[in-house]
């Protein structure tokens, strides 16, 4: 009996040594180089996608602006 008593002990502490949420330790660096793996690719992919959707002089030919907003702006004629 006090033989498989301690197998069962070692078996318990092999799996418990493997087990993510009985060591801490192991846990915390998966924990934290998983975040930091996360964070680099987040960084990258919105580098990528800025880089990929930036402004290629799209813009329209001719702009039409009021007259009213000009530097000296042109009132037009009142109605009689």
């Amino acid at each position: 009996m006090d033989h498989s008593q301690e197998e069962y002990q070692q078996e318990l502490d092999k799996v418990q040594d493997r087990d993510f949420a009985h060591n801490w330790i192991s846990s915390s660096a998966f924990l934290f180089y998983l975040s930091l793996f996360c964070l680099l690719s987040f960084v990258f992919g919105s580098c990528y996608r800025l880089y990929n959707e930036r402004y290629e002089n799209t813009k329209p030919e001719k702009v039409t602006i009021q007259e009213s907003t000009l530097y000296t702006p042109k009132y037009g004629t009142p109605k009689q």
